[in-house]
């Protein structure tokens, strides 16, 4: 990262004046647009709506209600609804907090799974009248699918199936960047990191993305900086969308969160976030500790898709994690995916998209 960081310094100072790094690639429309707008841009009917979560979080959902018009007959045309989590770039508002307040990013992933997900899908249901819908995360979107729909039978009735990308439960064997996390103490992580906003997106990733990344020699060097926590797959990656990816990744969270990952990693457990004490402990959950989250007790029907070069989802965990799954229907493993291979490969339709589609398909007939 810090060659990177040198390499850009070098850039603002040399590089828009002599092109000294290469020619610069024409910056791709969608590296400047907002959801809404890129889901136009492809053609693609929008919708936006603001949930509100029983905490005060306001989260923007965009919703394409069906297919490209006139698009023959290549379009599966259905219902897609994308939410967001609490703290990103969409979801960053609040009825009674600032997000320069600590209060505002006071959160993990515990909340993402006990509002978010509730709120968002309650939104959708009343929306569309549909009693029941299919459920689709990746990477944190499994791990809050998890947690909600085994706590929460409410909820996980009014899933039909849950399609887990690159599912993340246990990270007790994970070989990412957020491994090393463990060895911060936690009043030190606290003193590094803060306790608002981790890894904000701001002017300094635009500036990779239009200035650094959009530079065809430097396109390798912001992917190994990119993708240094998930892995990098040069063969299966168009990198000619680039400055795209950086421009709007990482999207943020709260320095909490991380910390709560970084404790699963040191403890090898899926439990809640641990508050530091037992006396703390007791006046969330009514406990010394914080309770497990026991996967078994959902009994939603699972379909996953996992990577065999996985850093984050390490195939161990993933592998402690599958017998726990008491209604799976389906798991592939593909041995050559890492974990940002099931949302940005050139063969993810093939792979993996596609095999969701016709899955779906079925269910409904």
């Amino acid at each position: 990262m810090w060659l990177l960081l040198t390499m850009a310094s070098l850039i603002s100072v040399l590089g828009t004046t002599h092109g000294l790094f290469g020619k610069l690639n024409p910056e791709s429309p969608e590296a400047t647009m907002n959801i809404s707008q890129m889901i136009t841009y492809w053609g693609y009917p929008n919708e936006e709506y603001e949930v509100v979560t029983e905490d005060g979080y306001i989260l923007e959902v965009n919703r394409i209600p069906y297919g490209k018009k006139n698009s023959g007959n290549t379009d599966a045309g259905y219902d897609v609804w994308l939410g967001n989590s609490r703290g990103n770039t969409w979801a960053r508002r609040n009825l009674y907090y600032s997000p320069d307040s600590v209060e505002f990013w006071a959160f993990s992933f515990d909340e993402m799974a006990k509002y978010d997900l509730p709120a968002t899908i309650d939104f959708i249901v009343n929306k569309t009248g549909q009693k029941q819908l299919h459920y689709v995360g990746h990477s944190q979107g499994t791990t809050i699918g998890f947690i909600a729909f085994s706590t929460n039978p409410s909820l996980a009735k009014r899933i039909k199936t849950f399609y887990a990308l690159a599912p993340v439960a246990t990270v007790k064997y994970t070989k990412s960047l957020i491994n090393k996390l463990r060895f911060v103490p936690e009043f030190l992580f606290k003193i590094i990191f803060g306790n608002k906003m981790f890894f904000p997106h701001n002017f300094f990733d635009q500036f990779l993305a239009t200035e650094v990344c959009s530079r065809q020699t430097l396109n390798l060097l912001c992917s190994n900086a990119l993708f240094i926590i998930c892995g990098f797959d040069s063969k299966n990656f168009n990198t000619s969308r680039l400055d795209v990816y950086v421009s709007h990744n990482p999207a943020g969270t709260s320095v909490q969160n991380m910390l709560h990952w970084s404790q699963a990693v040191k403890s090898g457990k899926f439990q809640a976030y641990d508050w530091g004490s037992p006396v703390q402990n007791r006046m969330h959950y009514n406990q010394s500790q914080p309770p497990y989250y026991n996967v078994t007790a959902m009994t939603v029907p699972i379909a996953v898709w996992s990577g065999g070069e996985d850093l984050l989802a390490d195939p161990q965990d993933v592998g402690l994690l599958l017998p726990k799954l008491s209604n799976l229907i389906y798991h592939k493993e593909i041995p050559f995916y890492n974990h940002l291979d099931f949302i940005w490969a050139m063969d993810a339709p093939q792979e993996v998209y596609n095999e969701i589609v016709s899955m779906i398909s079925e269910d409904e007939k």
